[in-house]
């Protein structure tokens, strides 16, 4: 790192050293923990005859 120049081929080869990495990791791993997406609730109704504020319920 020449006068504060990153070099872009070793942040490439970087990146794909990591991604190897993680990849062979969860090819080798019995079980793998995720989150589970969370359903959206669906917004309120605004009270009946009266208008809503823009996006507000």
């Amino acid at each position: 790192m020449e006068a504060g120049i990153i070099d872009p081929t070793k942040v490439a080869r970087t990146a794909l050293q990591n991604a190897a990495s993680v990849a062979a990791l969860l090819l080798t791993t019995d079980c793998m923990i995720t989150e589970k997406p969370k359903e959206k609730a669906m917004p309120m109704m605004p009270p009946g005859g009266m208008g809503g504020m823009g996006d507000m319920y």
